[in-house]
């Protein structure tokens, strides 16, 4: 019986070449992807940053956020601007949008649909809730009881709920985006942790500057203003507006899909793997803080929750995201400071007897940014 004769050193090189050509082109592929979506990226930032004035970073972040396909929690006093940023991101991605107000007497069944029996078919159908949507907003979230609150958890895990021992197929692609008002509010009722880690960032939208407050300022003034001008004024403005309209979508969903795969695509060097995996560690030992595991000095002060392997894909995933955003197809330690906080912050928060101390969520995240060494973070772990 004839025998197979081995690859020979030739073959084994083609066979090497053509897999090297196929990364290579690989590669080129994905960096055209990033460069063609440049256009588009800027426009939607132009739209939001046109309508949340003043916050350039937060409008980069909550984008990030949507590429990198997860949920986001903006937490802030009332009137700063979270519902309006919500919705305007829906309307500039193209994406269907329902808020949903969250009161202490919202039911599970108010946010996720309920069935009724219809007579005239003899079966029962489904009322579908605001959870059918492909952004939704949970407006206060926090004032809501945590039997509701519980009622978005496999929603945000897993793109599907149940309803009366049913599974429900959510719509492609599908965003949460809750609000919340601090927890010294009256009324409100703390986020589990098991939903907290739901959400990919917790942003805080601040205060505006004074520049940005004054055209705030001006731009209600001139809507009122409008509304008392004469009609052809009115029809001056409607010809305008139609040429230049603020709820035309920038993308299509598709466009939006496409943008997510080329993000989740970016390539990551193992140098970069070994930074997040440092930070996530140095935030694990702080937890455990038993005697025989090294603690630098800089890490001895630490106290904090620790981050979970869920929360490490999302600093990797949000960092993707961000380095697609600034037209790169690699990431970068940059990349990984700049969104460590936002997605860790909600992750890394102390037990409520130590809220109110001089140490918070963003010192703690400092402080383990500042402790582990870029060029070397594996060195003390």
């Amino acid at each position: 019986m004839p025998q197979t004769p081995p690859f020979s050193p030739s073959i084994n090189t083609s066979i090497e070449a053509t897999a090297s050509s196929q990364q290579l082109s690989s590669a080129n592929n994905l960096t055209d992807k990033v460069q063609a979506s440049q256009t588009a990226i800027s426009a939607i930032l132009t739209k939001v940053e046109s309508v949340v004035l003043g916050k350039p970073k937060e409008c980069r972040l909550a984008l990030a956020c949507i590429l990198a396909q997860g949920h986001l929690l903006i937490e802030d006093l009332p009137g700063m601007g979270k519902t309006t940023l919500s919705h305007v991101l829906a309307v500039t991605l193209g994406l269907s949008y329902q808020r949903s107000q969250f009161t202490n007497d919202l039911l599970p069944a108010d946010v996720l649909g309920f069935s009724i029996f219809d007579k005239a078919t003899n079966r029962f159908e489904l009322h579908k809730g605001p959870i059918f949507n492909q952004v939704v907003l949970a407006d206060e979230i926090n004032r809501a009881s945590p039997k509701t609150q519980s009622a978005l958890l496999e929603a945000m895990a897993e793109h599907r709920v149940s309803i009366d021992g049913e599974t429900h197929e959510l719509p492609t692609p599908f965003f949460v985006i809750a609000t919340q008002n601090p927890l010294f509010h009256a009324g409100t009722y703390p986020l589990p942790e098991s939903q907290l880690d739901r959400f990919m960032m917790r942003l805080s939208l601040g205060f505006p500057d004074l520049k940005a407050e004054k055209k705030i300022l001006l731009s209600s003034t001139q809507r009122t203003n409008q509304k008392l001008n004469t009609e052809e004024f009115i029809s001056e403005s409607s010809a305008l507006k139609h040429n230049n309209n603020e709820h035309d979508a920038v993308i299509s969903p598709d466009e939006l899909m496409t943008m997510q795969e080329a993000v989740s695509q970016i390539s990551v060097s193992n140098d970069v793997l070994e930074y997040i995996i440092a930070l996530c560690q140095v935030s694990r030992r702080a937890y455990v803080n038993t005697e025989n595991t090294y603690q630098s000095e800089a890490q001895s002060d630490i106290s904090c929750k620790p981050l979970s392997p869920r929360a490490s894909k999302a600093i990797l995933q949000a960092a993707k995201a961000m380095a697609f955003i600034d037209n790169r197809d690699y990431v970068l330690p940059d990349d990984v400071q700049s969104v460590f906080y936002v997605v860790c912050q909600h992750r890394l928060e102390m037990q409520p007897s130590q809220q109110f101390g001089s140490s918070n969520a963003s010192s703690v995240a400092n402080k383990i940014l500042s402790s582990v060494d870029v060029l070397n973070p594996l060195g003390h772990v």
